[in-house]
């Protein structure tokens, strides 16, 4: 089984033991299901090499957790879990994509009205049956049907963070036969899109039959829907699609092109050759009529492509049709950040709150990460059930900042720890702690984790306040959308992107991929006003630090270059550049 599939199993185990009530036990499948999530190797691979004691070494796993994701890994199914979804047979990963619905709910749902999948639900809903119920009523039932209108949108699509550690682990397995002379992912996934239909790869090999033979093969494969001599086709066992052609080498870049997209970007290109007297398509650029009739000028790469339609190219994060093409054609195509640009990590939570690794553990990997900062922003009072910190507590983990801090200096480590919060904007916009311990911190970030149906005006004007105060330095996560699971609260961001320009607040790119907050638009318009930004892995374990990335190729599609984003800046220029 794939980490994504172990980790589908644990997070139902958690929904499914909330559901009877069960304490502590539900938050602890929870996170050892994001740090698998997580992980950058497969844990069937880990189990392979170490066996249970391996497994056990994961964070936040214990001989309980280890020894079900042994059997799962052996078997490909759990007994506990088969156990307890007979208990309520509900489809539940549907049915928790409805904003409001947990557990507790879906549980009572099944109970009282039979509700099993979504389907029953929106046949009950638009019944009236659920507004009767006790604990739900009429504005439970609208909230709802609205939900359930937002997951239909986005419907057959997959996040991206959630398929692309599967799809690169199937393009390193194609990519070690020796009838692969080169592989590239294409599509959507390769312009890093937030979420995703389906997935390309494509393939130049001599000998195509082996490569199309092993492909369908794959373990990964839950349906073959295709098995050609240079195309097939699987359906992976989530229920996304993957396609494997194999295209000459003449045409690579070409088919590269065109089946990264996006459709009206690729559009533009071949009326843009037609007027040049070219053919463009997958096969490549031709001098008049494709085939034989024309004379191949270009297709053996994209760069050449480019070239020869006198243009610079552009990279596939940018190919949106948002005015790429006319910068490119007068060579002023801004220099994107790139992947391994990132100095620091500017929101990262430990065991101080709800997170699995103690800070010095944090410190240890971001250091071998090759990361030169980190600020601890642990979650303050407000949130409870993440054991928030308040003014005391926080000033004693400062001082164990400050300790490990000295002890990184003596052995000439040239590392900073710095001294941060997430703090919980209230409700009128002042914050969850007072300004006399922000004034403390190096880093001070707030976030809006409540009362997300407030009204626009209520919502905006709350935020502003919380960023005209002189010790906040970040926005986290603007928006507060979940991809997939909850829409972004209403709020005016045009005019948070204002009053972050008028008071020097950064706005961050949350990486955590069911954020992913801000949307590449919004990156847009901070680069366009002037508007400072940070990319961070809000990693609350080890392995989830990784997921910076993802905040990377989304700063990427919203056009950010290195001196937009502070934390890709040497800690002391990026200091220098906060409100204090």
């Amino acid at each position: 089984m794939t980490n994504q599939e172990i980790a589908k199993v644990l997070y139902e185990i958690g929904e499914y033991l909330e559901m009877q009530g069960v304490v502590f036990k539900p938050r602890a499948y929870e996170k050892v299901a994001e740090t698998i999530e997580s992980l950058q190797e497969e844990v069937a691979d880990i189990y392979r090499r170490g066996g249970l004691k391996a497994i056990e070494d994961i964070s936040g796993v214990g001989v309980s957790i280890a020894e079900k994701i042994e059997e799962l890994i052996k078997t490909g199914k759990l007994k506990y879990y088969e156990d307890l979804k007979k208990k309520t047979p509900v489809d539940l990963s549907s049915l928790t994509q409805v904003q409001g619905l947990g557990p507790r709910k879906i549980k009572a749902l099944y109970q009282k009205l039979k509700i099993r999948n979504l389907a029953d639900l929106e046949k009950a809903a638009k019944a009236g049956k659920i507004a009767r119920l006790e604990g739900f009523g009429p504005k439970s039932e609208e909230n709802i049907l609205k939900g359930l209108k937002f997951v239909k949108s986005s419907g057959g699509r997959f996040a991206l963070g959630s398929v692309l550690p599967d799809i690169l682990a199937i393009r390193d397995k194609l990519k070690k036969l020796e009838e692969v002379k080169r592989i590239e992912m294409a599509g959507s996934v390769r312009r890093r899109k937030e979420t995703v239909g389906d997935a390309d790869l494509l393939v130049i090999s001599d000998k195509p039959k082996p490569v199309m033979d092993y492909f369908v093969s794959l373990p990964e494969a839950a349906r073959v829907l295709a098995h050609g001599e240079t195309k097939s086709a699987i359906t992976l066992k989530n229920g996304m699609n993957v396609d494997v052609r194999v295209v000459p080498e003449e045409s690579y870049g070409a088919a590269l092109s065109y089946f990264t997209g996006s459709k009206d970007h690729n559009v533009m290109l071949r009326q843009i050759a037609i007027k040049k007297g070219y053919t463009l398509n997958e096969y490549g650029l031709f001098r008049g009529k494709a085939g034989a009739k024309g004379r191949l000028v270009a297709g053996r790469s994209e760069e050449e492509i480019y070239k020869a339609l006198d243009m610079s190219y552009i990279e596939p994060e940018m190919r949106e049709m948002r005015g790429e093409i006319e910068l490119a054609q007068k060579n002023k195509l801004p220099k994107l950040i790139s992947y391994g640009d990132l100095k620091g990590d500017l929101q990262i939570q430990t065991s101080w709150t709800d997170g699995d690794n103690s800070l010095e553990e944090m410190m240890n990997a971001a250091i071998k990460n090759g990361l030169k900062y980190i600020a601890i922003t642990d979650h303050t009072k407000r949130l409870a059930m993440a054991r928030g910190l308040d003014e005391k507590r926080i000033i004693q983990q400062m001082k164990e900042i400050d300790e490990l801090n000295k002890r990184l200096k003596m052995r000439g480590a040239r590392f900073t720890i710095l001294k941060g919060t997430e703090c919980d904007i209230l409700q009128d916009g002042s914050l969850d702690l007072p300004d006399r311990i922000l004034a403390k911190l190096d880093v001070v970030g707030v976030s809006v984790h409540s009362l997300f149906n407030l009204s626009r005006r209520e919502q905006t004007e709350r935020i502003k306040k919380a960023m005209r105060n002189p010790n906040v330095d970040i926005l986290f996560h603007p928006t507060g959308r979940l991809i997939q699971r909850r829409e972004p609260y209403d709020a005016d961001m045009d005019e948070i992107i204002k009053t972050a320009s008028e008071t020097g607040t950064i706005l961050e790119i949350n990486g955590s991929p069911d954020r992913l907050d801000l949307k590449d638009e919004y990156i847009k318009k901070c680069v366009e006003a002037g508007v400072k930004m940070t990319i961070d892995s809000d990693a609350h374990n080890i392995p989830h630090m990784g997921v910076a990335v993802y905040g990377v190729a989304q700063a990427r599609r919203g056009w950010a270059t290195k001196n937009d984003i502070i934390n890709a800046w040497p800690v002391e220029k990026m200091l220098s550049f906060l409100k204090k």
